[in-house]
């Protein structure tokens, strides 16, 4: 009897297990489709609970009529979930799932579990940007958006993204000099020299510019607006989207650059290309948003665990769904009403995240089985 599964079973032990072994190739393939279903779901749910909660609490029924255009209660109510809370709860998901495909890209090329989106200088680039804005041209009363029409909220999202950018250029410089490990060992030196920098700048500040880079640092989605989407979403968008093209080169890298290179695959141009694209999306939430940590190490671990798989073509639409939901939760944690304010949302994602990746690295036992 021919073999659905490619081949010619050669005893009959063989063609009776054939039975059992498309049952459990079904079985895999709902219980995927299930863990898929339920995040999509949690997703949604949270995502309507960042648009009711907060410090007004809304009903369903509110926010509903506010986004159908129905009667609403009053104008506030309307003008609160359409020009507040529905973009903050955009551009959480949006972070979220841009930290947490970044933060795998990172994982599969460095073949690390501890990697994140930040360990290239990220992170450090867009905070030199920042503070030169805040520490250095703003006390000295340099006027930059006369003429640009620029907010300084905008100039401050320009000068994380072209920060991040410069430190990206200089590792990318070296990424088809050097091999993985030393490209690591640059990234994280580059981000304590510029970390330095930084600590300089801050030393000689005023306390009222210290203030205010602090505010940056602590991270928000609050300050993406609809306007702002246009060049937020896009990137993220291009990022995730170009990754998923990506799925069949990487599960290749994961087994080892030589063993890549004999299946065919040009290993310096995916590690290139999946490093840009990380790079692009962790560099555009940490302009908008500011640095948030933890997402995209614990997002990546989170659907390693659930889907009991190291293919990407599941894992990256896994970490899109897990990275928005872990995002969300956190804002709406951080924006609480429990709280004077809102609280760092740094501190939340490293309270939420933290231990995800305990949690993972204790499962697996070693770090090496927690990242295959």
């Amino acid at each position: 009897m021919p073999d659905v599964l490619g081949g010619t079973p050669k005893t009959a032990r063989e063609t009776r297990a054939l039975p059992e072994m498309i049952m459990l190739k079904a079985s895999l393939g709902t219980r995927t489709g299930w863990i898929f279903l339920a995040l999509g779901a949690g997703v949604f749910g949270l995502l309507l609970a960042n648009v009711c909660l907060g410090s007004a609490n809304l009903s369903f029924s509110e926010v509903w009529a506010a986004l159908t255009g129905g009667d609403s209660e009053s104008a506030v109510t309307r003008q609160i979930v359409l020009d507040f809370r529905l973009p903050r709860a955009f551009t959480a998901l949006l972070a979220g799932a841009a930290l947490a495909v970044s933060g795998l890209l990172m994982q599969t090329i460095f073949r690390n579990p501890l990697a994140d989106p930040f360990v290239l200088g990220v992170n450090s680039g867009a905070s030199l940007g920042v503070a030169i804005v805040l520490l250095v041209l703003a006390p000295a009363g340099v006027t930059l958006t006369q003429g640009l029409e620029l907010s300084g909220h905008l100039l401050v999202v320009l000068a994380a993204t072209g920060g991040a950018a410069v430190v990206l250029g200089v590792v990318l410089a070296f990424a088809q000099r050097v091999d993985v490990m030393s490209l690591l060992i640059l990234g994280l030196m580059l981000s304590y020299a510029v970390g330095a920098v930084v600590s300089i700048l801050m030393f000689y500040s005023m306390a009222e510019r210290i203030q205010s880079f602090f505010s940056w640092s602590y991270g928000t989605f609050g300050n993406v607006a609809w306007s702002h989407m246009r060049v937020f979403g896009v990137c993220i968008a291009t990022g995730a989207g170009a990754a998923l093209f990506l799925s069949k080169p990487l599960d290749a890298m994961l087994m080892g650059e030589r063993f890549a290179e004999s299946l065919g695959t040009k290993v310096k141009a995916i590690r290139i290309a999946s490093l840009g694209l990380a790079s692009l999306m962790a560099g555009t939430v940490t302009g908008f948003c500011g640095p948030i940590g933890f997402l995209g190490i614990a997002a990546p671990h989170l659907c390693r665990y659930l889907f009991k798989t190291a293919q990407h073509r599941i894992l990256i639409p896994a970490s899109l769904l897990s990275g928005a939901g872990i995002a969300l939760a956190a804002d709406l944690v951080a924006k609480a009403p429990g709280f004077d304010g809102a609280l760092p949302l740094n501190a939340v994602t490293a309270l939420v995240g933290a231990p995800v990746i305990i949690a993972a690295l204790i499962r697996q036992r070693n770090l090496r089985k927690a990242f295959g």
